[in-house]
């Protein structure tokens, strides 16, 4: 079997985020979300018959955007359609993004997501002091987030996700470790802490050039990444990415087959897609060919104004925005960099068995400095980072360009 993942995005939210690049939209009209929805669904119907038996969906990921700011039968409804159309598999993981400041009081809207079939949740909290979450831009408050979760759990949702951020503007250590205590004290699954990036075209981009955003220094900053390991850790989360905690058995699949370089579909408003050769009944290769593409490992994004994805389906058209085949250095690059992200990183007979060479000939100079200077483990046939190496990410991932 072909295991392809599906993600579907949403990208609608009630208001933007200081510090949010993603392709998200302050909309929140039902005619929005009506139109929009029927042009997803129409693409949905497109990728679904080039699909065969030989084919199975594992994971299905529902982002945004605020997945949850849809109308509850807008939201089941979709559901529904994944199921409808793809071959999912028997037990796969079904996620649903959602903002805490958008469930109905009576928790309507999970309980109807959940009926229809997903059945993994992940909250966005970002932090439990209502002063940061208002300087993040977030709707919601902290008692919002427990009312969330314990709606989930009623719902019937046996595996949630929590999204904590640190380093965030006038955020102390002591914020941090509040929020990482409150988080563990919910009892989600998993919990999902990251370090705040500054991204150009964001309000928050604007205030940093500024000189109007007070992060924390960056010494504080590592401080919250060694704390969020150590409270986590010893709550019984594994950290087995660079910024993912899971209790046991709970590791998140969908983003695992992202980190492993896997396949996945990605359709919506702005989605991306990753395949590996083309899809079983696309023999003339017309996804690829829509952006003249070979065939072969390809990555492949869609227009990311709504209404510009909207009218191109609504024509008949695939609505790509662009595409490009990814040569034997940018795969090898790609696993790499992102199988290092993981705890257990990356196998020397996983390397050999996806591009006939030997991981050592590749990247042997490299793999020695690295170890040498504490940053990667490459006992036992795979190569990891060393928590130290994990603090220093980025500098240790560029070196794996080619």
């Amino acid at each position: 079997m072909r295991p392809i993942a599906l993600y579907l995005h949403i990208p609608y939210c009630a208001q933007k985020c200081g510090y949010c690049d993603f392709n998200s939209y302050a909309f929140s009209r039902r005619d929005d979300h009506e139109r929009y929805l029927r042009a997803l669904e129409r693409e949905m119907e497109r990728y679904a018959a080039l699909l065969d038996e030989t084919v199975i969906v594992p994971t299905v990921f529902v982002g945004g955007g605020t997945p949850t700011l849809l109308p509850g039968d807008l939201l089941e409804r979709l559901i529904r359609r994944v199921y409808e159309l793809f071959p999912v598999a028997p037990g796969a993981e079904f996620t649903v993004e959602a903002n805490p400041g958008t469930l109905d009081t009576e928790g309507e809207k999970l309980a109807r997501a959940r009926e229809a079939g997903a059945n993994r949740l992940s909250f966005g909290v970002q932090a439990f002091q209502d002063h940061l979450l208002r300087r993040l831009g977030r709707i919601h408050t902290a008692e919002e987030v427990y009312r969330a979760v314990a709606a989930a759990r009623r719902a019937g949702f046996a595996n949630l996700n929590l999204d904590l951020m640190y380093g965030l503007p006038g955020q102390t250590v002591a914020d941090f470790e509040e929020s990482l205590r409150e988080a563990v004290g919910l009892g989600p699954e998993h919990i999902s802490a990251y370090s705040l990036m500054i991204e150009e075209g964001t309000a928050f981009y604007r205030l940093y050039q500024e000189g109007r955003l007070p992060l924390p220094p960056e010494e504080e900053e590592e401080e919250m990444d060694r704390l969020a390991e150590a409270v986590l850790e010893a709550a019984g989360y594994e950290r087995y990415e660079v910024s993912n905690y899971a209790r046991p058995g709970y590791r998140c699949r969908h983003n695992l087959n992202y980190w492993r370089n896997g396949e996945w579909l990605g359709l919506g408003a702005g989605a991306h897609s990753h395949l590996l050769a083309p899809l079983p009944r696309d023999a003339a290769g017309e996804v690829p060919g829509a952006v003249s593409l070979p065939p072969g490992e390809v990555r492949l994004w869609n227009l990311a104004l709504p209404a510009e994805y909207e009218a191109a389906v609504a024509a008949g058209r695939w609505p790509l925005a662009g595409g490009e085949a990814i040569d034997l250095k940018g795969q090898m690059e790609e696993t790499m960099i992102l199988g290092l992200r993981t705890r257990e990183g990356v196998g020397e007979e996983e390397f050999r068995a996806r591009f006939g060479r030997e991981l050592a000939e590749v990247y042997g100079p490299v793999g020695e400095r690295l170890e040498r200077e504490g940053l990667l483990d490459r006992s036992g046939g795979r190569w990891r980072l060393t928590p130290r190496g994990r603090r220093l990410g980025n500098r240790v991932w560029a070196e794996f360009l080619l």
